[in-house]
């Protein structure tokens, strides 16, 4: 969906390039988001005319799609750069909001050597995302937390695309099937500062435009995913039926995790099982199942 800001290269020729800077944007206010998505930047597609911004900064963000519940192939984003769009510098200085069902709060599709976010990332609907990547990213640098409420609202994603370097604060998810992290796709390394924490058992999530059905793990390789390393100081926990803290399908060359794994195999809230030792380190490649 477009935004209420929207720069768009719809001309079908490659060679034809909008370059620019686009400084201090800011959509709606709390409790009053636009309509849509926020910030939408956007070359013609895969093939076509592109944009290449060298600074993209943006104060706060608040916006809905207003999609129906249970639509799957339609999203929105607080900040959405999309393909055959090219940015240096993505910084949101300011708070990030969505309050709608497959609202995304940060989306790229496009190439984008550094991301900076410096205030907290929230996302209030059902399927609604923190941070997705579906392009590829040098640096993802995020210094707040991010926190998403809603089914199937996880906290970052990685489908397709490259993430070289991505750091994160702390991640919280609120719903069934609302997953931390999920990795599907081969990435440099991971950093989380002060945990993942998810608080759901397992519900319906909209994955690449097909609703499907998830657990809230809080950090999830698929098949097909891998990781250089990945470091996790704050440990691993979930609050949900059923839902283990780890879930690992692919390979992970060098993985620690610094305060240990915590899941109540029964609903949350009641008394969670013994957590394990405070500090986990995996090294020279770890690959399995779930655990």
């Amino acid at each position: 969906m477009q935004g209420a800001f929207t720069l768009w290269n719809l001309q079908n020729d490659p060679s034809a390039v909008i370059t620019a800077d686009l400084l201090d944007l800011s959509a709606g206010r709390f409790g009053a988001p636009v309509l849509g998505s926020g910030i939408f930047v956007s070359g013609a597609g895969e093939i076509g005319g592109r944009v290449e911004v060298q600074h993209l900064r943006t104060g706060p963000i608040y916006s809905d799609g207003r999609i129906e519940s249970g639509t799957a192939g339609i999203i929105s984003g607080g900040v959405f750069v999309v393909f055959g769009a090219r940015a240096d510098l993505v910084e949101n200085i300011g708070p990030v909001t969505t309050y709608g069902p497959n609202d995304m709060a940060l989306d790229n599709w496009g190439i984008v050597d550094r991301w900076m976010s410096r205030e907290k990332i929230t996302t209030l609907g059902p399927s609604g995302v923190g941070f997705v990547n579906f392009g590829t990213i040098g640096k993802l640098i995020v210094e707040a937390p991010i926190e998403t409420f809603g089914q199937g609202a996880r906290g970052f994603n990685v489908y397709t695309g490259m993430v070289r370097i991505a750091e994160f604060d702390r991640i919280i998810t609120h719903g069934d099937g609302a997953v931390g992290i999920q990795i599907s796709q081969p990435i440099g390394s991971l950093v989380v500062r002060r945990g993942i924490e998810t608080f759901g058992a397992v519900g319906d999530s909209l994955v690449k435009g097909v609703v499907m059905k998830l657990a809230a793990t809080a950090l999830s390789i698929k098949s097909g995913g891998s990781a250089e390393s990945i470091r996790i100081d704050g440990g691993l926990r979930t609050h949900g039926e059923e839902v283990l803290p780890l879930e690992q399908h692919g390979t992970i060359t060098s993985l620690h995790i610094e305060g240990g794994f915590s899941s109540d195999l029964s609903t949350w809230p009641k008394q969670p099982r013994p957590t394990m030792p405070s500090t986990t380190t995996f090294v020279a490649g770890v690959s399995g199942g779930s655990g």
